[in-house]
């Protein structure tokens, strides 16, 4: 080899490695960088889907929240109603319009002749409320029932005014007894 020729070599391999002196940190930097934006990355990930199991977590809270919202909603309402049936079953007891249920069928004699046992017929026995001595019930309509269906002893009239009774108050709850 000629000595122009070696003289080349290591010139080319002497500005080899002065770029590589030179290259290798800035490459060992943009390495170093790589690796913290992959690692920044990361924890951007992790918080997000953190942050994402937090807001679905409170969604939950906050519909199962409105749910029992809607249930106390519903309670009181219920609770309003229950008052105002209290209320209007007060007004009948007040006005003398149920008497009937502050007597017990055994107590019938002993309160008849009050409002509580209606006789307006004076057979002796409780009248039904809704009929009047003609037959006629207190809407104004005849009673078609034939002698045959009446009710002929005193336990079928106080059972045939128990089923009529529970007929008007169809769908509320019995009442205490004072």
């Amino acid at each position: 080899m000629s000595t122009g020729a070696i003289i080349a070599i290591v010139v080319i391999v002497v500005i080899i490695i002065a770029a590589a002196v030179f290259m290798l940190p800035q490459m060992r930097e943009k390495k170093r960088l790589r690796e913290r934006e992959r690692e920044l990355e990361h924890r951007r990930h992790e918080v997000a889907n953190e942050h994402r199991e937090e807001a679905q977590a409170s969604q939950h809270q906050a519909q199962q929240a409105e749910q029992r919202a809607r249930i106390a909603e519903q309670e009181a309402n219920r609770e309003r109603a229950e008052a105002q049936l209290h209320e209007e079953r007060a007004s009948l007891h007040e006005q003398g319009l149920a008497d009937h249920e502050l007597v017990e069928d055994h107590e019938r004699e002993h309160f008849a002749g009050t409002s509580a046992v209606r006789d307006g017929d004076g057979d002796g026995y409780a009248d039904d409320t809704r009929h009047d001595a003609d037959g006629h019930d207190t809407l104004g309509q005849r009673d078609d029932r034939t002698d045959r269906d009446l009710p002929t002893d005193r336990d079928d009239l106080d059972r045939d005014a128990r089923t009529r009774r529970g007929d008007e108050v169809a769908g509320t709850r019995p009442s205490r007894r004072l």
